[in-house]
């Protein structure tokens, strides 16, 4: 499943309005971004009880300081509003993956 772009409004509603809620922060020129993001789409189709979505910084670049980013790619993951995983840069998707197996399985 492909990641739906956003607002910056959007994502911060989602992140309010989801108990599970992903956000994929890249940037349009960004080659690690675009090599990341079929990788990262890969491991979230396991979790579909995840909302998952993706904003464009360089397009929105009020985004990168409304969620404090310094690199791109960053992967966000929020439980009940709070961040619970940040990841940037050089992910490492099975890390990645095994992170959110955790907490998906201690909120069943």
């Amino acid at each position: 499943m492909e990641l739906k772009n956003v607002t910056l409004e959007e994502a911060k509603d989602g992140i309010e309005h989801n108990r599970l809620y992903f956000l994929y922060l890249y940037g349009t020129n960004c080659s690690v971004c675009h090599a990341l993001l079929p990788q990262v789409e890969d491991v979230l189709k396991d979790f579909p009880q995840i909302t998952q979505e993706k904003l464009n910084v360089h397009e929105i670049p009020e985004a990168a300081g409304a969620f404090s980013v310094f690199t791109i790619p960053v992967l966000l993951l929020y439980v009940n509003g709070k961040e619970s995983i940040r990841e940037a840069r050089f992910v490492n998707i099975e890390s990645f993956r095994s992170s959110l197996k955790r907490i998906v399985t201690l909120l069943d």
